[in-house]
């Protein structure tokens, strides 16, 4: 069985990160400036072993955990939406972008183009929706999106079911292309460091677009909730109880079904309770390899994010579920041939 993660981010050249570095240092007063990668570099970002000491690369991880296809996105916090001016955001992840495409050419069966999406904080999504088009039309099968441009800041982003976002999910519903739900970096580390500023969006965005007419109004919107949407499936009596005092309603549990959700939770407890809540066929394997949890379990002696086994070993999903999970739903909701 071919296995597809869904949520994988980009392994790149150091070059690029020291191009975000000067470009924050002069904020677009020395200009754009440009990056060269030959083929050779883009190839060592994903074959030379960097992670666990040194000991592994991110193609050997794949290989490790049995990922035969990875959609590659930036690597979310470092793609600094709240920084000004807006120029410097788009430059970034321009690049970004760039070097995912080029991965992908590289390596056509392994990597499929999840692009990154410049939303600068308090700017219209204009140009967001320019670059999903030239992505798109590179290959990208879906891209990003965050739901707090603001970064944590103290200024809300609006919620996901208000019409600031509508004119993005017009050009996804145009495009036939899925978004991913993901936050970004984190203006508050010591109390919501990045990684928990990641769950809690996600799980407000999640709650956001449940509660709204967004689906109504785009029946064929794709939307994939990463880490399983959060809190939420964790907190849904709490979301089922409010919408079962509407007369005539939609149920809150019923509604999440609008939504796809991936398995980026690392426990089988909580795959199993995110099956339970939305149901396999809205599930899409996600392990985001490597990345956080790459750490070695000492119970297990496996990295906390080799998960494969927990679905493909899983008694309570059936053969169709686990096909699903791992490879069948990914290739529905982002058009994968892979």
């Amino acid at each position: 069985m071919k296995i597809i993660d869904c949520h994988a981010h980009v392994s790149a050249p150091a070059e690029l990160w020291a191009f975000k570095a000067s470009l924050v240092s002069h904020r677009g007063a020395h200009g754009r400036g440009g990056l060269k990668f030959s083929d050779e570099e883009i190839r060592a970002a994903v074959e030379k072993k960097r992670f666990e000491g040194g000991d592994k690369s991110h193609m050997a991880f794949l290989d490790e955990v049995g990922t035969h296809v990875q959609c590659v996105s930036p690597r979310p916090f470092q793609m600094m939406h709240s920084e000004k001016p807006a120029k410097i955001v788009q430059w970034l992840h321009e690049e970004v972008n760039n070097v995912i495409h080029r991965q992908t050419l590289l390596y056509p069966d392994r990597f499929v183009g999840i692009a990154g999406l410049p939303q600068p904080a308090g700017e219209p999504l204009g140009m967001a929706i320019a670059e999903l088009e030239r992505c798109v039309k590179l290959g990208f099968k879906g891209c990003l999106l965050n739901p707090d441009p603001y970064e944590n800041s103290g200024i809300k982003a609006p919620a996901m079911g208000e019409r600031y976002w509508y004119p993005l999910y017009e050009k996804l519903c145009e495009l036939d292309v899925p978004a991913h739900i993901h936050a970004t970096g984190s203006h508050c580390p010591e109390r919501e460091p990045y990684t928990l500023h990641f769950i809690n969006e996600e799980t407000t965005a999640t709650y956001g677009l449940v509660s709204s007419d967004v689906f109504k109004d785009f029946p064929t919107l794709k939307i994939v909730m990463s880490h399983g949407g959060g809190a939420i499936p964790f907190q849904l009596g709490r979301f089922q109880a409010s919408s079962a005092r509407k007369p005539g309603g939609q149920l809150f549990a019923d509604a999440m079904r609008n939504l796809y959700y991936d398995t980026v939770l690392y426990t089988e407890e909580a795959l199993r309770l995110l099956v339970k809540v939305v149901g396999a066929d809205r599930c899409l394997f996600g392990a985001e390899c490597p990345g956080v949890g790459s750490a070695r379990n000492p119970e297990t002696g496996r990295t906390y994010d080799d998960i494969m086994p927990l679905i493909r070993d899983a008694s309570w999903l059936s053969a169709e579920d686990k096909a699903g999970i791992l490879a069948d739903n990914a290739r529905k909701v982002f058009k994968l041939t892979q």
